[in-house]
């Protein structure tokens, strides 16, 4: 009797050991051993943090948290992800909406770059920085201005890790002019869904080097970015004017990217903007630059549709050119078209201008309202259907109630290299629109979600052809259309990187497949 069942016992584990092969059941080891330099950990604590996003949308618990030491040790970590069969997804400061850097499986391991790796360091000869891929920005600006130098294209937030905004983009009021942070990267090193350390770069394996920027984490985890470097402005005059009209707030934002690559004096440094739906925006953590003292009154401003746009610019500037700064911003001021009551001015040194959301971040972190659900959307529209998009969306579907201020600035495509793996709209110049808004409650989440979809399905059914950026989708249908023209190198690119798709599957692009058995289906 004891045999038979001794007998039972090994066929039916044998028959696990075969379901597993088969249909690739994923397994993970209580304790992955592969010999780190770093740390692993199940604490709980560590778990949980692991768990979610700022987004706080999703969820999706590791069955670990790896804290690496060395780009080593990522590599022996998707090493033993194929050899196991688990997923990997690289976490840098957690900044994701949607679970982009979660494990969605119900075994994976979250690799937490932010602790570790090679750190910071300067090459002020050559005129660039050297990144652990897991560092945030707001330190390499720190490592970099000790030289006079700085990172030429910026994200408005700085408390983002170089790897996780390299993965996307990259954007801010830079970007007409120097280009999205990925066209400002000259070398990278990358642990591939195969577990090889590679580096790469415009000359030395650049169909990598080109994936993986903007690649959103599906073809390798970035280790280490060499970014290039200027010299670095002592102090920055910021300028905010305000327009009734959206058609002249345009025509002033088109023109002023257009200016890109004349010299300094004759273009402002930074463009942005955004839009103001309802009065109580105006003391809103964006637009606190407004002081008490200059008041704005929406309705004292014939605003078109009830709806104010700001234009937000920058001019840098250092001793030696202090006197001359007022004239060229007054040379440029002159050919806008905006209220000409309106013009607010701060002078401030160059690393607080950078870092100026941090200082409103504190404040929302000391009244309990930053770490609440963000459900926001991210839009790159065409130039030749922004003014449709305003009527349909800011003077149609948000009403006003945003929670949360509205982004809009448009961009250059000439300065986007078309080799990497993002996804513009298909004209010379497209906005950036962003509604960055917060839940502070479950009727507010649900509201908020609602409207970003109706704005998608009015975008859909007016044939505006907008991209997501930070893009979110469930379907691969829906990858697929929003890749376009793009798929199919995407497509060739992850399987050849990680062609059994262990990496960055919280984006939902590409079914998991932790065995290297790939159906025609799955290959298509």
């Amino acid at each position: 009797m004891a045999v038979n069942n001794t007998n039972k016992l090994l066929l039916l584990t044998f028959a696990i050991c075969r379901l597993i092969v088969t249909v690739g059941l994923t397994v993970v080891p209580e304790q992955l051993d592969v010999g780190l330099e770093g740390r692993l950990s199940v604490d709980t604590w560590e778990l949980e943090a692991a768990s979610v996003d700022f987004g706080r949308l999703s969820r999706g618990e590791p069955s670990e948290v790896v804290h690496p030491a060395t780009a080593q040790d990522v590599a022996r970590v998707v090493k033993a992800a194929l050899e196991s069969g688990f997923a990997v997804s690289a976490r840098g400061h957690g900044h994701s909406i949607n679970g982009q850097a979660l494990i969605r499986e119900k075994k994976g391991v979250v690799i937490e770059m932010g602790k570790g790796g090679s750190g910071v360091r300067v090459c002020e000869k050559g005129m660039y920085v050297d990144v652990w891929g897991g560092e945030l920005w707001i330190e390499v600006l720190s490592a970099t201005l000790g030289y006079g130098l700085a990172p030429m294209s910026w994200t408005d937030y700085l408390y983002l890790s170089v790897g996780g905004t390299l993965s996307n983009a990259g954007i801010s009021g830079q970007t007409f002019n120097h280009g999205p942070q990925i066209s400002n990267v000259y070398e990278l090193d990358v642990v591939t869904g195969k577990g090889e350390l590679v580096t790469c770069s415009e000359d030395r394996n650049s169909e990598l080097f080109h994936a993986v920027l903007g690649g959103l984490g599906q073809f390798g985890i970035i280790t280490r970015a060499r970014i290039a470097l200027e010299p670095a402005p002592t102090r920055v005059r910021w300028i905010r004017v305000l327009y009734s009209n959206f058609g002249r707030f345009c025509e002033d934002q088109e023109y002023l990217i257009s200016l890109h690559g004349k010299a300094g004096r004759e273009r402002f440094d930074y463009v942005e903007g955004f839009v103001i739906v309802d009065e109580g925006l105006i003391n809103n953590w964006r637009s606190s630059f407004f002081s008490p003292s200059n008041a704005v009154n929406i309705t004292s401003l014939n605003a078109d549709g009830a709806v104010l746009y700001c234009l937000e610019i920058t001019k840098n500037y250092d001793q030696q050119n202090a006197d001359s700064v007022d004239e060229e911003i007054q040379g440029l001021l002159k050919k806008l078209h905006f209220i000409s009551t309106s013009v607010f001015t701060s002078d401030l040194p160059y690393v607080d201008f950078l870092d100026r959301v941090h200082k409103a971040e504190l404040k929302l972190r000391s009244k309990g309202l930053w770490d609440v659900p963000h459900p926001w959307l991210n839009l790159f529209v065409p130039k030749s259907r922004i003014r449709d998009f305003d009527k349909g969306v800011f003077k149609g579907i948000l009403g006003n109630k945003t929670s949360g201020p509205i982004l809009i600035y448009p961009m250059n495509k000439s300065k986007w290299d078309p080799r990497s793996s993002v996804v513009t709209p298909e004209e010379d110049v497209f906005y950036l629109v962003a509604f960055l808004r917060s839940a502070l409650d479950t009727e507010t989440l649900e509201y908020l979600t609602n409207q970003n979809r109706q704005i998608l399905r009015f975008c859909h059914g007016s044939e505006i052809k907008v991209k997501q950026y930070l893009p979110h989708y469930t379907t691969q249908q829906e990858w697929m259309d929003h890749f376009g023209d793009k798929w199919t190198q995407f497509n060739a690119r992850k399987m050849q990187f990680d062609p059994r798709r262990i990496l960055a599957t919280g984006q939902q692009i590409f079914q998991f497949h932790p065995t290297s058995v790939l159906t025609k289906e799955d290959d298509m």
